[in-house]
């Protein structure tokens, strides 16, 4: 692990501090179980969109159909546990498939039109939305005792084993990311595609994949959202690709793709999900938020726009 990639993460590290320092001070039941318990909450799912979202975006792409494929899949999960009478260790994995799929459809037309992904995705957002609507009749689905398991606290470690399942999943796209061969081809697709065909390297594969395992993270998580809320809604993940690529920008990915951790991502996760905590301590309005949120992402992109600047000339 290079140093310059360490002192990002130490930076972000002291972000998150310094958050929790400001709203601690500001809010006076900040520092509380209860506060920690709505970020932990907020952790797992966002945390793995953000790892398949930092995937696509290394490799040039964007995929803002996440929200709607998480609600989608959730859709499935809550048919298949409630109306098809599925136990949840046969209706997880279709779950996941369910949004396994969606990311393929999406990676193809991407990929096999030559069509930019965030045209294709915005499409895929509705498309998923709609067909969630209609496998769910418009209604939330109560799942219930079925999927309690996964919202229970694990003994001792007092928390659901939803949190170790996600930190495993980020570390293992880390992994993915820095240690394989695939990983090494996403980055270089993201930072010069056309000299990686030259270099007769196939790209097709590598950008329907990425976007594959985008969509099966973004099914895992409809799993996680259910257990949390123990229920399938169909408005789940509605603003949920923003937060995502929020994430993914605070933790040093660059938005023109070619360098980025997921690691990093976590951190912007959790910076994001303490930030909207301690806005809601505060009282802070829904406007308000999300302007606080969309700063955050222009801060960072213009961040990142100047590093490149600086770092071109000694490139």
């Amino acid at each position: 692990m290079n140093r310059t990639r360490l002192g990002e993460w130490g930076v972000l590290v002291l972000v998150w501090l310094g958050l929790v320092a400001l709203f601690g001070t500001l809010a006076d039941h900040f520092l509380s179980a209860t506060t920690l318990t709505t970020v932990a909450g907020r952790l797992p799912a966002l945390s793995v969109i953000a790892a398949g979202m930092t995937l696509v975006i290394i490799a040039g792409g964007v995929d803002l159909s996440v929200g709607s494929v998480m609600a989608l899949s959730g859709a499935v999960l809550g048919v298949a546990i409630v109306q098809w009478g599925w136990p949840l260790a046969a209706a997880i994995p279709v779950a996941i498939l369910t949004g396994a799929l969606a990311g393929l459809g999406t990676g193809l037309l991407t990929v096999g039109l030559r069509i930019p992904s965030f045209l294709v995705t915005l499409g895929s957002l509705e498309i998923c939305r709609g067909l969630t609507y209609a496998v769910c009749d418009s209604r939330t689905l109560f799942i219930g005792a079925a999927i309690r398991p996964l919202a229970q606290p694990i003994p001792l470690l007092g928390i659901p084993p939803t949190v170790p399942v996600a930190l495993a999943v980020v570390i293992a796209a880390q992994a993915i990311l820095s240690r394989t061969i695939f990983g090494r081809h996403l980055v270089a697709i993201g930072a010069n595609e056309p000299a990686v065909r030259l270099a007769g390297i196939d790209t097709a594969v590598p950008r329907v994949a990425v976007f594959v395992l985008s969509g099966a993270l973004a099914g895992l998580a409809a799993v996680f959202a259910s257990a949390r809320l123990g229920s399938a809604d169909p408005n789940a993940g509605a603003g949920l690709e923003l937060a995502a690529i929020a994430a993914v920008v605070i933790g040093g990915t660059s938005l023109s793709g070619g360098s980025g951790s997921v690691v990093g991502s976590l951190l912007g996760v959790l910076v994001i999900a303490t930030l909207e905590a301690g806005l809601a301590q505060l009282g802070a309005s829904e406007p308000l938020k999300r302007m606080v949120t969309g700063g955050a992402i222009i801060a960072a992109v213009a961040a990142d726009a100047l590093r490149r600047r600086w770092e071109a000339p000694r490139g």
